[in-house]
């Protein structure tokens, strides 16, 4: 399963959002009809894992952690509660909550990006965004492929 792509939609009075097409297709192509949205961990954006996927990635941290550990559980309790379960409807449109939207600044423009097994949707408007700057990406590939 790979997503690809960079794409701009609107976000409704309501809060629902289009998929776009490109990424319905993936998803209906693996029967995938529910969704996980949570926010990402280290950035604002929020992140949409087709079922499958999360299931995997909640499968490999319960692996990495000790129940009879405090942090453990408590890192693996915030993971796992903070997010939206969400079938597309009939349109191919997520109806997100106002508390995801605002969590990342989402008002009324949303930037789709496929990352892979993944799909991030960021504020169309963030500045900051999810890109290093060319100079420091060119630096960063060029040692993490060399293997520096």
């Amino acid at each position: 399963m790979r997503f690809l792509g960079n794409i701009e939609a609107k976000v409704d009075a309501k809060g629902r959002i289009f998929l776009p097409a490109a990424f319905r297709k993936v998803m209906q192509s693996l029967g995938e009809g529910q969704v996980v949205v949570r926010k990402d961990a280290f950035q604002d954006c929020l992140v949409i894992y087709p079922e499958s996927v999360w299931n995997d990635q909640v499968d490999a941290l319960r692996m990495r952690l000790n129940r009879w550990n405090k942090q453990h559980q408590q890192i693996y309790r915030q993971f796992v509660s903070d997010v939206e379960v969400i079938t597309l409807d009939a349109s191919g449109r997520l109806l997100l909550s106002r508390r995801s939207l605002e969590k990342v600044g989402i008002q009324s423009q949303v930037r789709f990006l496929g990352v892979g097994d993944t799909i991030e949707i960021w504020a169309a408007d963030d500045s900051s965004g999810p890109y290093m700057d060319e100079e420091e990406f060119g630096k960063a590939l060029e040692s993490l492929m060399q293997g520096d």
